[in-house]
């Protein structure tokens, strides 16, 4: 595994991700955890509300907004790779729907689409509790 395949990247926004490199080393300690041998290339999009918009459209046939969506093009049973969209948008709303911070927010996101490439899913009820558990046992993880 190697930490340089965690990418960050922006579109039809500016916007900064602190911690980067101990954003990845979470990461990287998730996957790890969750045993997988290692991360190809992980790309993190960071977008606006329309350009994940579009994205659910084209690619999902959802006509709707959206935190996040997951593309997992894993070719291997043990290594994670994918491309993660986050709408910047949809997480400030939230952060504040929810009463947290922009920056747990954004990590509870970042961290739900990992656990997405990990094989975990959220469309029952048993599997969003089993989702959120996951969630915040890695969020607890965090030293930064």
């Amino acid at each position: 595994m190697a930490l340089r395949d965690i990418v960050f990247f922006n579109e039809e926004i500016s916007y900064t991700i602190k911690d980067k490199q101990k954003i990845r080393q979470w990461i990287f300690d998730t996957i790890k955890a969750e045993g997988f041998r290692r991360v190809g290339e992980l790309s993190f999009i960071l977008c606006s509300d329309e350009y994940l918009l579009s994205i659910n459209q084209e690619y999902l046939d959802h006509d709707t907004y959206t935190d996040i969506v997951t593309f997992d093009s894993s070719e291997e049973e043990d290594i994670i790779e994918g491309d993660i969209f986050i709408s910047v948008e949809r997480v400030i709303e939230n952060a504040q729907k929810f009463n947290v911070s922009q920056k747990d927010e954004l990590h509870r996101v970042i961290i739900h689409g990992v656990l997405h490439l990990c094989g975990y899913y959220d469309k029952n009820k048993e599997d969003k509790e089993l989702m959120t558990q996951k969630e915040n046992e890695y969020l607890l993880k965090r030293t930064f």
